[in-house]
């Protein structure tokens, strides 16, 4: 019997460097997209798809995420005093029961894989998902339930893709595919940044993971590789080749690329759009710079 997916890893002490100097005092994760910053986005995505248990991964100067996360008491004294009863409830019913939320280090910039293997502790011996803050993923149902869905069907190990063209692979982390049926992809391997002319396919992976826990014991033994850095890709080839399945998924959802300034603008303006009370007047206010 498959367990269900109760525990979600947030990876978020990153320096987010692609958009300095925007995050040289601010975690990139709390940069705001239109009125919530991207962790916020990130949390919503992961209740609608049943998680449970909200662990954060941080660094040095991450404490305005753990601050967002929390009972602002000054804040809420005054918006009751004033009155604003609405907006006080709005604060207060996204925040995460007590003892939902708990936050481990990583003391050094060692790569993704080190950040989840950080986790582990937290994590015990349940599959996990995983979410990289700055893929902010825009769907209905949102991308992470789409893929706890096609879980409770497959198990094993479950990454969200997307094509690229073939000169970006270098960036990503390819799939070697098996068996492709539009929405799921079977894969027998994985490379991390592999050489545009070596990559086994143009199917790559975004921030959205399930994990088995034994990815752990993979990545405890596992030596630097892209980038000098614990590849998580590295640990997920591990868990293919002790038989594992894994699998490629196709969400039914808009990604955008926040930790990329143009990213972040398209994901600014396509959500500011797309409010239901502020996008007939950013419709109008951008009617002026055609």
């Amino acid at each position: 019997m498959k367990q269900r997916i109760r525990k979600a890893v947030f990876p978020v002490a990153g320096l987010g460097t692609r958009i300095l100097p925007a995050t040289k005092a601010m975690p990139k994760e709390m940069l705001t997209v239109v009125d919530r910053p991207l962790i916020h986005y990130a949390i919503e995505e992961a209740k609608a798809a049943g998680i449970e248990q909200f662990y954060f991964v941080t660094g040095r100067a991450k404490s305005a995420i753990e601050d967002h996360f929390d009972h602002a008491f000054e804040l809420e004294m005054t918006l009751r005093e004033r009155g604003k009863d609405a907006q006080l409830k709005e604060l207060r019913s996204w925040l995460p029961p007590a003892g939902h939320v708990a936050y481990t280090r990583q003391q050094q910039p060692l790569g993704l894989g080190h950040a989840v293997w950080c986790a582990r502790h937290l994590i015990g011996d349940e599959p996990f998902a995983v979410l990289l803050v700055d893929d902010l993923m825009v769907g209905e149902p949102p991308a992470l339930k789409q893929m706890v869905d096609a879980y409770e069907q497959t198990g094993g190990n479950i990454v969200a893709v997307v094509e690229v063209p073939r000169e970006q692979t270098n960036r990503y982390g390819v799939l070697d595919i098996v068996e492709d049926n539009g929405t799921l992809v079977r894969a027998r391997g994985v490379v991390e940044k592999p050489d545009p002319a070596e990559a086994p396919s143009n199917l790559t992976i975004i921030g959205r993971y399930i994990i088995q826990p034994e990815v752990f014991e993979h990545l405890e033994k596992t030596k630097p590789g892209a980038g000098n850095e614990i590849q998580l890709t590295d640990g997920l080839a591990a868990l293919i080749a002790e038989g594992q399945p894994f699998y490629g998924f196709r969400a039914a959802a808009r990604r955008y690329d926040c930790g990329d300034k143009l990213g972040y603008l398209e994901a600014t303006v396509a959500l500011g759009l797309d409010h239901p009370e502020l996008g007939a007047g950013l419709r109008e206010i951008l009617k002026n710079y055609r």
